[in-house]
């Protein structure tokens, strides 16, 4: 699939409705407290356009970290009160994880809010890099930058459930793996949304 043809079926799919998704939705009976307050937090889902089609850009954290250590997400993060919004906030946080300028990325659009267990409301932000990259990967939070084709992500038939303990109780989750990298959790349940709203078997 060209290029061209890649960007318009995301910018198709991300123009359809999409239900809000957390990390307990594969478990039924989850009952979350009520009043709870929610962070918000923007990440970037950046996409490399190509000859052999398109990529995406995802990391891995490093292994050093308190939080999700050596677990692989999208470069993000929390909303500052410096950021404009959840766009703004992924953006910077892409500049400061990967090196990636805000003005070399397009914004197509956005998933829907996803909810983590460590308290956050995520907004997925989609952007196509417009010009040659090479990351820059920050150093004693990134380990890694890699990328895997847009395809493996956006086919619901790669997914796979799986499950482990978690507090005392067995959760349920969304993987997607690819070769040597474990895409699970938050990072698998965005990418499985764009996956529904895109349409592929």
């Amino acid at each position: 699939m060209s290029a061209l043809g890649t960007i318009a079926d995301i910018t198709a799919a991300l123009g359809r409705a999409g239900a809000p998704t957390s990390d307990f939705d594969l478990n039924v009976g989850t009952v979350l407290p009520e009043g709870r307050t929610l962070r918000p937090a923007g990440v970037l889902v950046p996409l490399l356009m190509g000859p052999g089609g398109a990529r995406l850009l995802l990391t891995q954290r490093s292994s050093a970290l308190k939080q999700h250590p050596g677990q692989i997400a999208f470069p993000g993060g929390k909303q500052d009160a410096g950021d404009a919004d959840v766009t703004a906030a992924a953006l910077r946080e892409a500049h400061e994880e990967i090196g990636l300028d805000p003005a070399n990325v397009e914004i197509l659009g956005h998933l829907p809010m996803h909810e983590t267990v460590t308290g956050y409301i995520v907004t997925p932000v989609i952007g196509r890099i417009l010009a040659p990259f090479s990351s820059v990967p920050e150093v004693g939070e990134v380990a890694e930058v890699f990328d895997v084709p847009l395809d493996h992500v956006l086919m619901r038939s790669r997914y796979r459930i799986e499950a482990r303990y978690w507090r005392g109780t067995m959760r349920r989750y969304y993987t997607v793996p690819f070769g040597p990298y474990y895409i699970w959790g938050a990072t698998a349940r965005m990418l499985r949304s764009l996956a529904e709203l895109a349409g592929r078997p």
